[in-house]
């Protein structure tokens, strides 16, 4: 990555697959961002907000290798890049990055994601076994960990992923290896700088890491950091990039993300959120759908999208808080082929 040019004060750069809060968050810090999306993949509520924030969405085909190369060469040429930077996962990282290396707008190499994919575990790792994710923040090469968040999930018999708790209520012993793994999994990759969010599961002979994504964690992961810790991992990337290292204190409180659990079909009817806006413990939640919009079901990485963040002295607490917001929304969604069920 080249040095920040002098033709300007401001550092600019491109982010493939942002969310829109991270490009508030580096805008507000001065920094002038680009978005680049596949106009497939992004839901239509954050396209709108990526606009207002961002100096310009970009939209292209990330299955067509080429176009998005020359988009992202194009983009650097015109706007004088400082930096590309991939958010999100899929097909479309390497491309990316291996553009971004030849244009010399990034420290970290091709191979270094390569190596990053090689070591995802996922397929043999029991159904049941406890997960953590582990936050981690690389600047020039030495890797900061920011906070360690438990999975919640359905329970027996499928697992399904239901929410996010930081931080994760685990044994110091057990915290600190996971921390030494996920470090030397970062250093024997050549990962020079950027965020990594690391899987890691809880098995009875140890920790095994199951994936290292160079991205934040999703689903608000970085908002229950900043809840719990008073550290934010969204501004602390910006800060990373110029240069600054993360100093990241204890947690001082729980934060949880809840998804809503919405039932597959036809959302027809909704009332709840408007309670939920306004509940003093609730930091923060989002509702995607619209009359007539289909519901994926529980277990679909879209059924995601709708949540609540709540806060809590304690795990018991929050995850009665996120229940009781489940609570408060009340659906009524027609299953396929059959008539209207509330959810």
């Amino acid at each position: 990555m080249r040095a920040h040019s002098a033709r300007s004060s401001q550092f600019r750069l491109l982010l493939v697959m942002p969310h829109h809060q991270l490009v508030r968050k580096g805008t507000e810090l001065g920094i002038r961002i680009w978005s680049l999306w596949d106009p497939a993949q992004l839901d239509a509520d954050m396209r709108s907000h990526l606009e207002e924030v961002s100096e310009e969405l970009l939209l292209t085909d990330f299955g067509d290798e080429s176009g998005l190369c020359e988009l992202i060469a194009r983009t650097a040429r015109t706007h004088d890049l400082d930096a590309i930077l991939h958010c999100g996962d899929g097909s479309s990282v390497l491309p990316v990055v291996r553009e971004a290396w030849r244009l010399g707008l990034t420290p970290n190499a091709p191979e270094v994601y390569e190596r990053l994919q090689v070591c995802e575990s996922d397929d043999w790792i029991p159904a049941e076994a406890p997960r953590v994710s582990v936050e981690t923040l690389t600047v020039d090469g030495t890797h900061h960990v920011l906070g360690l968040t438990a999975q919640r999930t359905t329970g027996p018999p499928d697992f399904h992923l239901t929410g996010h708790l930081h931080p994760a209520p685990l044994d110091e012993a057990v915290r600190k290896i996971i921390e030494v793994e996920v470090v030397d999994l970062l250093t024997e990759s050549g990962y020079r700088s950027g965020p990594a969010h690391t899987q890691v599961a809880l098995l009875p002979l140890g920790p095994r890491i199951v994936s290292c994504r160079a991205h934040l964690g999703g689903d608000r992961i970085p908002l229950l950091i900043d809840i719990a810790r008073g550290f934010d991992p969204e501004a602390a990337v910006f800060a990373g990039l110029l240069g600054s290292r993360p100093v990241v204190g204890p947690a001082h409180r729980y934060a949880e993300v809840g998804f809503f659990l919405l039932p597959e079909g036809r959302l027809e009817t909704y009332t709840g959120t408007e309670l939920i806006a306004v509940t003093p413990w609730v930091r923060g939640a989002r509702f995607p759908y619209r009359t007539g919009d289909w519901v994926a079901p529980v277990g679909d990485r879209r059924n995601r999208r709708a949540y609540v963040v709540v806060e809590g002295a304690t795990p018991e607490l929050t995850r009665v808080r996120v229940a009781d917001a489940r609570r408060d929304l009340v659906t009524d969604i027609r299953p396929a082929g059959r008539g209207p069920a509330s959810g």
